[in-house]
């Protein structure tokens, strides 16, 4: 008898340990993943300085058929100018194009919805 109750009280503690207040199934989570760029390359031919760059339309936005890539030029820490350009499924290839007769150390940031997501540099000559 006292084996018997003994077992029964045990099978009832040990069953109560279970985690019951854990879902089986968690909810959906819905992230936002950014836009990404698949290639970017910064170049100089003559006095001009050209940026391009890609986009993966598989990664815009969900609900948006496209947005703004935009440039943001510099020589060293200041600015020199900024650019946009509209991007979507249909056209991904995205060219800046940066009139710049010295030489130098260049920086071209792009930006989505103000955003950064890839920094290009050209070094020459000059400090690094």
């Amino acid at each position: 008898m006292t084996r018997t109750a003994l077992l029964l009280l045990l099978a009832v503690t040990l069953g109560g340990c279970r985690y019951t207040f854990v879902p089986l199934i968690p909810p959906e989570v819905r992230a936002t993943m950014p836009v990404r760029l698949t290639e970017g390359t910064l170049t100089r031919t003559g006095d001009t300085l050209t940026a391009r760059a890609r986009l993966d339309p598989r990664t815009l936005p969900a609900g948006t058929s496209g947005g703004y890539l935009s440039v943001v030029w510099a020589l060293g820490d200041r600015e020199l100018a900024r650019d946009s350009v509209y991007l979507d499924a249909a056209q991904t290839l995205a060219e800046f194009r940066l009139a710049a007769p010295d030489k130098g150390n260049y920086r071209a940031t792009l930006l989505w919805d103000g955003a950064a997501l890839r920094q290009l540099d050209l070094r020459e000559g000059g400090e690094f």
